[in-house]
């Protein structure tokens, strides 16, 4: 029979991990291989001791070399530069190109379905007509504007009076007048959203079933198996492991 080998969960502070002198970290210090991250200074290296010889012997090559500011001890500064480029001499394979008051875009034809403004012509004089009879302005008819007669102006309300109503009316007597029964209301579910409507139903019959029906104690919840793979169970756990800190509860000042 195997022996089955129970595995606890890891615990940190058992671990022991190698310490920050195994990591390989990027240097800060310098410029090659800096780490990238880091913002990095002006470095500086010590130049070996020199020898007597050249206090009393000079070998410098002196001011006459002239070390151009853009060269780097990495090479040549990438800063881009311009200059001026001299005209050019005009032959007859220049491509000449046409001034603006060349261009007419005003007689482009209209493409690509472009709406054109309108366009406006002056046409010669016309000839005098002396026998033409031009009607005056009074000549004129407009339809008026009172009423609703005209179908494409705008009219205010138009009232009219009726003759007197015999003696004794309503607007004389007011018990002629009719009540508020003699109106017909429309039902509002007719022009508005129709409202809920209910009604009473007629009494039920006792019920007289005789079978027996098990009580709550019956029903046992907790063995369920329909919708799990096995009833729940529980169990006590473990003692607690001695890296948990302890409860303090007596707190002396």
């Amino acid at each position: 029979m195997e022996e089955v080998v129970k595995r606890r969960p890891i615990i940190a502070g058992r671990e022991r991990g190698p310490g920050p002198g195994r990591y390989a970290l990027p240097p800060t210090i310098g410029y090659i291989n800096h780490d990238y991250t880091k913002p990095s200074s002006p470095a500086y290296s010590f130049h070996s001791r020199m020898s007597s010889n050249m206090v009393s012997v000079d070998s410098s090559p002196g001011p006459q070399y002239h070390i151009d500011a853009k060269m780097t001890r990495f090479g040549r500064d990438g800063t881009p530069s311009y200059s001026m480029l001299g005209r050019k001499k005009r032959t007859h394979d220049t491509f000449q190109t046409p001034g603006p008051g060349a261009y007419s875009p005003e007689r482009a034809p209209p493409l690509n379905h472009h709406i054109r403004p309108p366009s406006y012509t002056m046409a010669f004089r016309t000839r005098y007509r002396s026998l033409d009879a031009v009607p005056a302005p009074s000549k004129y008819s407009l339809p008026v504007l009172l009423g609703p007669q005209v179908p494409n102006k705008p009219s205010s309300a138009s009232y009219s009076m009726s003759g007197r109503r015999k003696s004794g009316g309503p607007s004389e007597d007011l018990s002629m007048t009719p009540g508020p029964g003699r109106y017909n209301s429309t039902d509002p579910n007719v022009y508005l959203s129709r409202q809920p409507s209910f009604s009473i139903q007629s009494r039920h019959t006792v019920p007289s079933d005789v079978t027996r029906k098990p009580g709550p104690g019956t029903h046992s919840p907790e063995k369920v198996t329909a919708h799990l793979p096995r009833p729940p169970s529980y169990s006590l756990g473990i003692r607690h492991s001695e890296f948990v800190t302890p409860l303090v509860i007596d707190v002396s000042d």
